[in-house]
C-alpha cells in the first residue's frame, strides 16, 4: 500500500521572508519541548540554515540529539529536510515547506511530508503519528508569527 504524503496548508499574517525566518532562524523560540527527544529544561533547538545543515536539540549539559538534515535551502520560498526525530536516521522521511507570498503582509505556508513508503509495515502508523504531531506543533508557530517573535 502506498502511504500518501501528508499535506498541510495555512496562511500567516506576515511577509514570506518573516515566515521563513521564524520557521528557521527562530525555531528555538517556538518549538515546544514536548516535540523534542528529551523534553529537558534549558534545551536549545537549532536548524542550521544551509544545505547539509543539521536540525537538532542541544540539552543544557551539551548533549546533541540529531533530528534531521536540510536538503534544500532557498530563502525565503522553500525549505526541505530529511526528518527522523526520535527515529533511526535510516528511516528518515522528507519534509518540504514552501512559503508563498499572497500579499504584502501575508504568506501561505504549504507543507508536504512524504517518504512513508520506505518504512514498510510501519508506514501508516508513522504517518498518522506525524499527522498528530503537525496538528499540535503548528499552533506554536502561528503564535510566534502573531506575537512578532524576534
Amino acid at each position: 500500500m502506498t502511504a500518501e504524503p501528508l499535506t498541510v496548508t495555512f496562511d500567516v499574517a506576515c511577509p514570506a521572508e518573516r515566515a521563513f525566518a521564524v520557521w528557521t532562524a527562530e525555531i528555538d523560540r517556538w518549538w515546544p519541548t514536548d516535540h523534542t527527544v528529551t523534553g529537558a529544561d534549558g534545551l536549545t533547538v537549532v536548524l542550521e540554515g544551509r544545505p547539509g545543515g543539521r536540525i537538532f536539540e542541544r540539552t543544557a549539559d551539551g548533549t546533541v540529539h540529531l533530528w534531521g538534515q536540510v536538503t534544500e535551502w532557498s530563502p525565503p520560498t522553500r525549505l526541505a529536510y530529511r526528518w527522523h526525530l526520535r527515529q533511526d536516521p535510516a528511516q528518515a522521511t522528507e519534509v518540504e515547506i514552501r512559503f508563498v507570498a499572497t500579499g504584502p503582509g501575508s504568506t501561505r505556508v504549504e507543507i508536504e511530508h512524504r517518504g512513508w513508503d520506505g518504512l514498510g509495515a510501519e508506514a501508516e502508523a508513522r504517518r498518522q503519528q506525524n499527522r498528530g504531531g503537525w496538528e499540535t506543533l503548528l499552533p506554536h508557530y502561528g503564535a510566534a508569527i502573531e506575537k512578532g517573535a524576534g
